[in-house]
């Protein structure tokens, strides 16, 4: 909170500080360890996730498994842009790796945390296509196709995140000397967000984000996920048991989806605005403690809570979709050479995690776990 804004006189620099080590501390006091236990267990979920979809699945991989493979590599980069952010988090706060490390260590975070947002919509689409039009997807859904999805994803992420470079910063220290935790005010600060005088552009990236990068994703995975939903309700091929697993497949992957992505964005958001109502009265502020005093604290502590919340999505990721790949077989009586009587009534009968490839051996459905 350093600079100024677009029509408002700069902060005073003893509010400025006062301000940035109360807000500084809660970061490092929750946020570092949480993510060294996250970063930990998501390199080695992410890992085994890989290291399973390159030694067992046949080649061509289907196009559950490509877009599998894609949210696991999504995962496993944004997992590795934590090690930075524990470092600068642990106390007392401070980047030590220049200025060209801290915008590409911002664009690496969102643009991987975009990513893994897109392929869990691809995996959702993917799905509904194999369960309700079985046909379209066994005929024109081929792995080429899921390739071509997979890097028209990464370009479209890439885009969406590079503004970052732009917004992201160091913020020089008021005082000269060594950082300490006494003496925060000699240390470097790598601005996530971004300065006072971007702050209006950045709310607007960020409601951006919030709609393209979140709100849009979640729409079309919750379309898929309904469709699928009424088609097992409708299925007489599976059983009471088989719908219950299918229902709680699809419950636990919106709820991840809505306990972290969505909590993310919003916060972010209404931590925004909360950060330019105080910039405003920046100027009328008589001394730090009445400064102090007018933080939102609740929204800004919403934030980053949030943003503990997001590493944890990717250490789930493997549980949820690492078991979408092996085969087990087909179960629903079609045979080499033989239709369903119709396509209504094969797609009823098809469980949630059908995905339509291409095999060498008999033509079956192919199931997954």
């Amino acid at each position: 909170m350093a600079a100024t804004t677009s029509g408002a006189p700069p902060c005073p620099a003893n509010i400025t500080a006062a301000v940035d080590q109360v807000l500084s501390s809660f970061q490092e006091s929750f946020l570092w360890p949480m993510l060294v236990t996250e970063f930990l267990v998501a390199v080695a979920g992410n890992s085994l996730a890989l290291y399973r979809f390159s030694t067992r699945e046949q080649r061509p991989w289907s196009p559950a498994v490509v877009f599998s493979a894609q949210l696991a590599v999504s995962d496993l980069l944004y997992a590795l842009t934590l090690p930075p952010l524990v470092a600068y988090f642990y106390p007392p706060k401070h980047w030590r790796y220049g200025e060209a490390a801290c915008r590409l260590e911002r664009f690496l975070f969102t643009c991987n945390l975009l990513g893994s947002i897109v392929f869990i919509t691809c995996i959702s689409l993917n799905r509904y296509l194999g369960v309700v039009h079985p046909f379209f997807a066994r005929s024109r859904l081929q792995p080429k196709h899921a390739w071509v999805i997979s890097a028209t994803g990464w370009v479209l992420v890439a885009l969406l995140a590079a503004p970052t470079f732009s917004f992201s910063r160091l913020m020089t220290p008021q005082k000269e000397g060594n950082c300490t935790v006494t003496r925060q005010e000699a240390c470097i600060k790598c601005l996530g967000t971004t300065g006072d005088n971007q702050l209006e552009a950045y709310t607007v990236y960020s409601l951006v984000l919030g709609v393209l990068g979140c709100g849009l994703p979640l729409l079309l995975t919750l379309a898929a996920y309904g469709a699928l939903g009424r088609a097992v309700l409708r299925s007489h091929g599976m059983t009471a048991a088989e719908k219950q697993h299918v229902a709680v497949l699809v419950a636990s992957g919106v709820a991840l989806y809505a306990s972290s992505y969505v909590p993310y964005y919003i916060t972010r958001v209404i931590n925004i605005f909360a950060r330019q109502r105080w910039r405003a009265r920046c100027s009328t502020f008589v001394d730090t403690a009445q400064a102090v005093e007018a933080l939102d604290l609740g929204s800004y502590v919403g934030h980053q809570v949030a943003r503990g919340l997001v590493p944890l999505a990717i250490c789930i990721h493997p549980l949820l979709y690492m078991a979408v790949v092996p085969s087990v077989g087909c179960c629903l009586g079609c045979r080499e050479g033989q239709a369903p009587e119709n396509a209504e009534s094969f797609s009823q009968g098809l469980p949630l995690n059908v995905t339509a490839t291409k095999t060498s051996g008999p033509r079956y459905p192919e199931l997954s776990t």
